[in-house]
């Protein structure tokens, strides 16, 4: 039994590593948005309190790609994608939704992070005569660092659950390798460890997560 176990996962070794490759590079692609895009919109939105035009403007992206169906979302994305990128099939295809939804849940997990920095924090600022970027960065993202981190943690894991979904648009990944050769082909084998791979890395990616944040939280 081991022995077909072995024989049939080992068949499919070089689709599985492929189907790796083109998660990790979806994955890197949302995460760097998230951080780059995502982090400095969640801040906005935090200091615009919802007020102004541009807030109302940003609340309503983040609100409305978070709330979108997200394989409807990747097949109404499509002619954007394609005018963007000249295509819309491929992984690097796939990455734009990815970046999308990325931005939208992270953006709105560090507001609600800064919001959780305690008001006197913000009164020392503002006594001290901060700027607005010293208010961002020496207070609000050194109170809220700990959060941030595992927010951004929560937001990498909700992106590998995305992914699986990507093989509509030829994203490929380790979902759709587990679909496409072990459900379909009848393969259970091939299934099963393709799940297993994608537990392990979760949990390896929130213990990374945990460890980070309370190494940086001097709460």
């Amino acid at each position: 039994m081991i022995s077909e176990y072995v024989k049939s996962v080992g068949y499919y070794l070089p689709e599985l590593g492929k189907s790796l490759t083109e998660t990790g590079v979806m994955l890197l692609i949302s995460t760097l948005a998230a951080v780059v895009l995502g982090l400095p919109l969640g801040t906005f939105i935090y200091l615009s309190k919802k007020r102004s035009v541009t807030g109302i403007v940003f609340n309503g992206y983040v609100n409305i790609v978070r709330s979108f169906p997200f394989l409807l979302f990747v097949i109404a994305l499509i002619p954007f994608t394609r005018l963007v990128l000249g295509t819309a099939f491929g992984m690097y295809a796939a990455s734009l939704p990815l970046s999308f939804v990325s931005v939208a849940v992270y953006a709105r997990l560090v507001e609600q992070n800064l919001l959780e920095v305690s008001p006197d924090t913000l009164e020392l600022a503002k006594v001290l005569g901060s700027t607005q970027g010293q208010l961002i960065f020496r207070f609000l993202y050194v109170e809220a660092r700990s959060g941030l981190v595992l927010s951004l943690t929560t937001t990498i894991i909700s992106m590998v659950s995305y992914s699986t979904v990507m093989g509509v648009v030829g994203g490929g990944g380790i979902g759709d390798f587990a679909v496409r050769y072990g459900y379909q082909r009848y393969e259970y084998a091939v299934m099963y460890t393709a799940i297993v791979i994608m537990i392990l890395f979760v949990s390896f990616v929130q213990f990374c997560g945990s460890w980070v944040a309370r190494k940086i939280n001097k709460k």
